[in-house]
This record gives C-alpha cells, sequence and structure tokens, in this order.
C-alpha cells in the first residue's frame, strides 16, 4: 500500500472553520485510507478542566473529521475544491476509556470499505494512543453531487 505523505494544511480539506476543526493534520493517505492526528490540549474544543481531557465520545466527531480530510485530500489531488459531506450513521462505535487525556497525541485511521455511485461510503475507522485502540466505529458518510442543492431540500 503506498502512502502519499501530505502536504496540506487541516483548512484546506476541511470545509469547516475554527474552532470547529477538532484535528490537527491530515498526516498520510492512500487510495483507501487516511491517516490523521490530533493533540488534547487545553484549547482543545471540548476540553474539560475537572477531567483534564476531551470526554472520549467526541471521538466520533475525529473520525468524522478524519473521512473528510481523507476525501478532500483526493478531491484536491485531482484539482477539485473541498467538498462537503455528511455523516449518515455509525454502527459500533465503541470507547475503551472514558476521556482523551491531556497531552495525548492521538492516531486517527479511517478506511473506506466501499463507495456507491450515490455518494454514499462506508468507513472503518480506530483512534489510537500510543499504538493502544481507545476507540473504534464503522461510519457512514453521504457526499451528494451537489451539496448546495440537497441543503436546500
Amino acid at each position: 500500500m503506498d502512502f502519499k505523505i501530505s502536504e496540506y494544511a487541516i483548512e484546506a480539506v476541511l470545509p469547516h472553520e475554527h474552532p470547529m476543526i477538532l484535528i490537527d493534520s491530515i498526516d498520510k493517505y492512500s487510495e483507501n485510507i487516511g491517516c490523521c492526528s490530533v493533540t488534547i490540549t487545553r484549547d482543545s474544543v471540548f476540553f474539560d478542566e475537572d477531567t483534564q481531557g476531551v470526554p472520549s465520545h467526541v471521538g466520533i466527531e475525529y473520525m468524522a473529521q478524519g473521512i473528510a480530510a481523507y476525501a478532500n485530500a483526493h478531491e484536491r489531488d485531482a484539482g477539485l475544491p473541498t467538498a462537503i459531506g455528511f455523516l449518515v450513521s455509525s454502527r459500533k462505535f465503541k470507547v475503551f476509556v472514558p476521556t482523551f487525556t491531556l497531552g495525548s497525541k492521538l492516531a486517527v485511521t479511517v478506511e473506506k470499505l466501499y463507495k456507491e455511485d450515490n455518494g454514499l461510503s462506508a468507513f472503518d475507522c480506530h483512534i489510537k494512543y500510543q499504538d493502544e485502540l481507545v476507540a473504534q466505529a464503522k461510519i457512514n458518510v453521504f457526499q451528494p453531487n451537489d451539496p448546495e442543492a440537497f441543503l436546500k431540500e
């Protein structure tokens, strides 16, 4: 599997604006896999002083943003603009820690399982901290051909 080291700033591949860009970077990607990272700091959105971390259920959004970064890196490679997608559903979302603790550098990996012609895709996602699995899910996303028309409906 040939990975391409990403040269894209995260802002270039996510259709979000700060402060809702929750992941730090897309590090590398291949035809079917994207690898992103996020470091938990006091400035992280959803950081909780009481628990000294970010609640692990936020991991579903880290995964969704990882999917968007992976997909849009491919869009940018093809000379296309960053596209909007929608998290449709998740299955088997599991977390194995209550909190992503201060200073943790999380590795978010998304693997495309399939993509339909209608824009529906499925991904197997996981988050690791120091090579230990801390969250996982299967996520279904939808990327319409014309997002603006779709949103007007």
